[in-house]
């Protein structure tokens, strides 16, 4: 299982508002379900920490393989024009207007997970 978490900074313009508004948008519009492997996610607001009052989300990949085979192998990530129709319109219609900078350009770790609930 193949865990991403991306780091999202809002441009001056937009609101938290905004961006739960766009979230709740790509959700009725079924965009996260259109990406191949990706078996769950998380979207939510700092509430203590570095990141307080910030969004980020965590994408949750069925495996490595599914990861791979939607972003790239970890060191030769794919173009964007090989992104999932349903991402891009994520990215370009509903992040971009909201963002700092490109969507592309944020901040995010993918992890490979060693150990999970259950596995005592």
């Amino acid at each position: 299982m193949v865990v991403s978490v991306h780091h999202y900074e809002l441009a001056e313009s937009a609101s938290p508002s905004d961006f739960r508004d766009a979230v709740a948008e790509a959700v009725d519009r079924g965009l996260f379900e259109g990406v191949p492997g990706l078996v769950e996610h998380r979207i939510g607001r700092g509430i203590r920490g570095d990141r307080a009052g910030e969004f980020a989300a965590v994408w949750v990949y069925e495996s490595r393989e599914a990861w791979a085979d939607v972003w790239g192998p970890a060191g030769d990530p794919v173009a964007k024009t090989e992104y999932p129709d349903d991402w891009l319109t994520w990215e370009d219609e509903l992040l971009d207007p909201l963002l700092a900078d490109d969507p592309d350009a944020i901040e995010y770790t993918s992890y490979e997970l060693i150990a999970e609930s259950g596995d005592e």
